[in-house]
């Protein structure tokens, strides 16, 4: 019904920057939130940002705040992750997911639709 395809993850050293965008298809719902989590191998999904249908609302974990920036582009049906200042323990596998609710959640069990993931690696 909803297809998400992450894209933009990668090699990068400590410091540097990356932007993953997720692009999503198919049926959407009017008014929809999205988030970002992250996982590490033999690590639970981590919470990573959110944001609400219209921008008005942003969640960030604690650990990436200051440092990372979501954002959206609803004409486009796009979702943007900003990340800044890298740092090793960034590394993981970044999901996108999509809520039927215009009201975002930093809940992994609130959303509906996943993507495939993106691998991001951080280098020293």
């Amino acid at each position: 019904q909803v297809q998400l395809v992450e894209s933009g993850g990668g090699l990068v050293q400590a410091g540097g920057s990356l932007r993953l965008s997720c692009g999503a298809s198919g049926r959407t719902y009017r008014n929809y939130a999205m988030g970002w989590f992250r996982q590490a191998p033999g690590k639970e999904r981590d919470f990573v940002a959110a944001i609400n249908w219209s921008r008005s609302t942003t969640y960030y974990a604690d650990s990436v705040k200051g440092r990372f920036t979501i954002s959206r582009d609803n004409a486009k049906n796009t979702v943007y992750l900003q990340m800044n200042s890298l740092i090793l323990e960034d590394t993981a596998v970044y999901y996108c997911a999509l809520r039927s609710s215009e009201v975002a959640s930093t809940a992994s069990t609130s959303y509906d639709y996943w993507g495939q993931g993106t691998q991001v690696t951080v280098s020293s």
